[in-house]
C-alpha cells in the first residue's frame, strides 16, 4: 500500500478541487492509500475506506511571507502533510500551496541529501515531440551557482531515468547560444562542470541549448536556474489558454470563420491537448530526504489528480533511493565541483 499525504487546503480553491480530485486518485489506485490534511470544518463529509482524516487548525495563505509559514503556522495543513512524509507514515507529500513556503517547510522538516546544498523544483513542460521536457529549477532558487547547476542536473538524470525508464538522459545547459563561448560567467563555469561530468560518465551532457529547445524536445533534460525556469514554465502555461481563446473567439465570429473553425477543430482540439500544462502538473521537489509534489496553485481537479499520480509513481518506483543512489555515484565528482570553486 502507497500512502500520500495531501494538504487539502492548499492553492487558489483548496478542498473544493482537491477533495474531487482525491476521491478520483482513490478510484484508479486500488493499493493506494491517502492522508487528507485540512480544517475539521472543510474535511466534514469526506470519507473512504482507504483515506485517514487529520485535522490541522490553520492554513498557509498563497501571500504568507515564508517566516510566518515556518515559525509561526506549526499546526498548518502543509507541514502536517509533510510531517507525515517525515515520521514514515507517507511516502510522499503533495501541495498546491505557497511555493516558497513548501520548500522552506519540507526543507527544514526533511533536510537534504549529502552532496545537495540546494533542493530544486523540477517539472515537465510539453514539447513537440509529443512528450515532455524536464525542466529545473522551476522557481526554488532564483541565483544558483555552477556548482548548483551540476547539481540540478544529477538530480534531475536520477527524476528522468527512473519515472520514463531512461538509463542515461540527455542534459542540455539552458543559455543564449549553443556556443561555448556565450553566456555570463557562472554559466561558462557550469558548462565546464557539466562537460567533465560528461567526459567521466556520469552525465549524458548533450551541451548549451536556448529557449526553443525546451519546445522542440532536443534534450530530455534543460538545466536552469529558477528564475529563467519560472518564466519558461509559465509561457508554456499560456500556450494552451492562448489556443483556446482562439477556437473559443473563432467560433463567435463570421459564419465562414465558424466554418473554418469547424473544420480546423479536431487539429486544434489536439494540439491543445498535447500542450494542455494540467497533463504534467505536479514538479518534484527534489534533494530532499522525502518526497515532496508540488501542484500548480491554481489547478483544478484533473491538475491536481495528475500531480498525485506522480506522487504515487515516484513512490512506487522507488525515486528517492535511486535519486540517493545517483548522487552518491557522482559525489566525487559534486566534491571536485566544490573544492575547485
Amino acid at each position: 500500500m502507497i500512502t500520500i499525504a495531501v494538504d487539502c487546503m492548499g492553492g487558489d480553491h483548496g478542498p473544493k478541487v482537491t477533495l474531487p480530485a482525491c476521491h478520483d486518485f482513490l478510484a484508479r489506485y486500488a493499493d493506494a492509500h491517502l492522508i487528507v490534511v485540512g480544517g475539521q470544518d472543510a474535511m466534514r463529509g469526506f470519507a473512504h475506506p482507504r483515506a485517514t482524516v487529520v485535522s490541522a487548525s490553520e492554513v498557509v495563505a498563497m501571500d504568507d511571507p515564508i517566516e510566518v509559514a515556518l515559525r509561526r503556522k506549526k499546526d498548518s495543513s502543509m507541514r502536517v502533510a509533510i510531517a507525515a512524509v517525515k515520521d514514515g507514515r507517507a511516502q510522499a507529500a503533495v501541495s498546491a500551496g505557497n511555493t516558497g513556503a513548501l520548500m522552506a517547510i519540507s526543507r527544514y522538516l526533511l533536510k537534504t541529501l549529502d552532496g545537495i546544498d540546494r533542493p530544486a523544483i523540477a517539472g515537465q513542460i510539453p514539447n513537440a515531440s509529443g512528450g515532455a521536457t524536464t525542466v529545473l529549477d522551476l522557481g526554488a532558487n532564483v541565483d544558483c551557482s555552477a556548482q548548483h547547476l551540476l547539481q540540478f542536473a544529477v538530480m534531475g538524470s536520477a527524476l528522468v531515468s527512473v519515472l520514463n525508464n531512461v538509463e542515461a538522459p540527455t542534459v542540455g545547459l539552458l543559455n543564449v547560444g549553443e556556443e561555448l563561448i556565450k553566456g555570463n560567467e557562472v554559466i561558462k563555469k557550469a558548462g565546464e562542470l557539466l562537460r567533465a561530468a560528461g567526459k567521466s560518465g556520469d552525465l549524458n551532457f548533450f551541451g548549451n541549448v536556448e529557449g526553443n529547445d525546451i519546445f522542440k524536445g532536443s534534450v530530455d533534460i534543460v538545466v536552469c536556474d529558477g528564475f529563467v525556469g519560472n518564466v519558461a514554465l509559465k509561457a508554456s502555461e499560456g500556450l494552451a489558454a492562448m489556443i483556446g481563446g482562439f477556437l473559443k473567439a473563432e467560433f463567435s465570429k463570421t459564419l465562414f470563420s465558424k466554418l473554418s473553425a469547424v473544420v480546423a477543430s479536431p487539429v486544434l482540439q489536439a494540439l491543445k491537448g498535447r500542450v494542455d500544462h494540467r497533463r504534467y502538473n505536479g514538479a518534484a521537489l527534489l534533494g530532499l530526504r522525502g518526497l515532496v509534489f508540488k501542484s500548480h496553485g491554481s489547478a483544478d481537479r484533473v491538475a491536481f489528480g495528475n500531480a498525485l499520480n506522480r506522487a504515487y509513481d515516484a513512490s512506487q518506483n522507488h525515486l528517492l533511493d535511486r535519486v540517493q543512489v545517483r548522487i552518491a555515484r557522482a559525489a566525487p565528482l559534486l566534491s571536485m565541483s566544490e573544492a575547485a570553486s
